[in-house]
């Protein structure tokens, strides 16, 4: 890979990470929108993504528990089917046309959960439902291996507007969330007989260095929400660049 190219996805990469472990995310649709405007493939970009989403969301993990948000109860109610599911769809590798246009909704409508997404009060939280939970969990889990992400940026949504978890628990259930479905998912890839590409681990230390900070100050520092408007205005203007990359 170019020198230049490998610097600038660089960047991108520790950018991502920051911003997405403030909120317990490990940054998958960020990288694939980063990716995608700079013209890798699809083949490329579903197991690097799913690599950088495994480190961030490990160090996501372990600030976010190590402050006491995370509800283990909550989390195994959707990563009991959702694990097998993004061992499904890790296996399979969608068509180049298809794969922009999913990123693209994937994107969009993450910018705008991101930004609608209430403060919710910890006196206002409910119990969901076993079942429900299943279900959702196994379609999350499908849709992550399919398109190479954890799928948390659907569950945090989810799990605010449904009332289910206030911001701090939703960051650090979605952080294991993420980190279960990218394992999952890359498991089902490389079982396919996909191979990993050469620079995949190249963007590991902008990950790392970037989801070390991110998790640090958003488990103990900074607000949330700020955050969240943040990232919905950049994946906003990341979906309009692939969608006409």
């Amino acid at each position: 890979m170019d020198p230049a190219l490998l610097l600038f996805l660089s960047i991108g990469i520790l950018t991502v990470a920051i911003l997405y472990s403030c909120v317990g995310h490990g940054g998958a649709s960020g990288y694939i929108a980063v990716m995608t405007i700079f013209g890798l493939s699809p083949m490329a970009i579903k197991p690097t993504a799913l690599v950088l989403n495994i480190l961030v969301s490990c160090i996501a993990s372990i600030h976010f528990y190590r402050a006491g948000y995370f509800r283990s109860s909550l989390f195994w109610r959707f990563a009991v089917t959702s694990i097998p599911c993004a061992f499904i769809g890790g296996y399979f590798v969608l068509p180049a046309y298809l794969y922009k246009y999913i990123v693209v909704l994937i994107l969009w409508f993450s910018a705008i959960q991101l930004f609608v997404r209430p403060v919710m009060q910890s006196h206002a939280i409910r119990i969901p439902s076993v079942h429900l939970c299943l279900l959702v969990g196994a379609m999350l889990g499908l849709l992550s291996g399919l398109i190479g992400v954890g799928g948390g940026i659907f569950l945090s949504p989810l799990l605010i507007l449904m009332g289910w978890a206030g911001n701090k628990e939703t960051a650090a259930v979605s952080a294991f969330f993420i980190l279960a479905n990218s394992s999952s998912g890359l498991l089902g890839y490389v079982n396919g007989s996909h191979v990993l590409p050469p620079f995949a681990l190249n963007f590991a230390f902008a990950a790392v260095s970037g989801g070390l900070l991110g998790s640090y100050l958003g488990s103990r520092h900074l607000p949330v929400m700020s955050v969240q408007k943040i990232l919905s205005v950049v994946l906003l203007i990341a979906g309009y660049k692939v969608l006409f990359a």
